[in-house]
């Protein structure tokens, strides 16, 4: 039996890691802000940051739905039951993640803050070492050549 058998990870890294994130991202704004775009351009990026949570949460709500249709869990630290390949997770192996991401970065644009766009590429970065890496071994272990075949046809982020 392969360590990854029942479960990707102890903790629920992915919700930790992006609310540390943008806990930090905000505090650093707040405490040492840095030069933004002027308008009319961070006006722009406003508006692409406001239209960028809007895809966020259809993003999010469409994989939580296609999880919850399948039957297994949301929460990263789980065993999976059911190898998920319609819906978001037809183009992105991990869409929950990557709207996290999107939503470090709207806010970010919202904020007119550099902070939030550093800190979500360290976001990325921190869930792809400590928990998609383990997810995916837990999925190869659980399914074998029906996920190393979605894998091949699926990209890990976009």
């Amino acid at each position: 039996m392969n360590a990854y058998d029942a479960r990707p990870n102890r903790l629920p890294w992915p919700p930790m890691i992006y609310l540390v994130a943008i806990v930090l991202a905000a505090a650093l704004s707040w405490t040492v802000p840095l030069p933004w775009i002027p308008s009319p351009l961070s006006d722009i990026l406003f508006a692409i940051g406001i239209v960028t949570i809007a895809g966020v949460v259809a993003i999010d709500v469409s994989a939580m739905r296609t999880l919850h249709k399948a039957r297994t869990t949301i929460m990263p630290h789980r065993g999976s039951e059911h190898l998920v390949t319609g819906g978001p997770f037809s183009f992105t192996r991990n869409p929950i993640y990557l709207a996290n991401t999107m939503l470090t970065v709207a806010i970010g644009l919202i904020a007119g803050s550099v902070w939030f766009l550093a800190f979500a590429l360290a976001a990325a970065f921190a869930t792809q070492k400590l928990a998609i890496e383990r997810e995916e071994k837990h999925l190869e272990a659980r399914f074998g050549k029906k996920y190393r075949d979605y894998r091949k046809k699926v990209r890990r982020w976009i």
